[in-house]
């Protein structure tokens, strides 16, 4: 059994997408857990969000389903249905193949602690809509247009 330690220098901060949609994301820290703890059918990651931090841009997974699991503070997960606020405790699920664009933002005072659950498809495409790109794993995140975008 392997127990993670989370300090800063194992912390990933902001993200890998181009500029100008990098902004929103500057200030999240992610810890990737899946190979810490061994683990190889789908991937763990805890993150915090400090207040005005967005998770990701909006995205939706092809092949992956995600779960977000709040610890502490508070989310707003914003898809095209709407928003819903998210406290300590909530769990919401994103099943792989639905079209329904999602993030969390931390719109609170204090810094938002989650976990993010999803599958480890190496062939799971992951849309941007509101990008106009799609990204694909190649070892790192590759941001190509989608059909007629930018």
């Amino acid at each position: 059994m392997t127990k993670p330690k989370f300090e800063e220098a194992k912390a990933r901060t902001g993200s890998s997408y181009p500029p100008p949609f990098d902004q929103h994301v500057a200030g999240r820290k992610t810890w990737p857990l899946t190979s810490e703890l061994g683990l190889a059918q789908f991937g763990v990651n805890r993150v915090e969000l400090p207040p005005g931090t967005w998770s990701t841009q909006r995205h939706w997974h092809s092949i992956n389903d995600e779960v977000v699991v709040v610890v502490s503070g508070e989310l707003v997960a914003v898809t095209d249905e709407g928003e819903e606020i998210l406290r300590p405790g909530d769990i919401v699920g994103f099943p792989a193949g639905v079209a329904n664009p999602h993030h969390l933002q931390n719109r609170g005072t204090e810094i938002a602690v989650y976990y993010d659950i999803g599958g480890r498809d190496a062939y799971d495409v992951s849309t941007f809509p509101d990008m106009e790109l799609e990204a694909r794993i190649k070892m790192q995140l590759d941001f190509r247009p989608i059909r007629g975008g930018k």
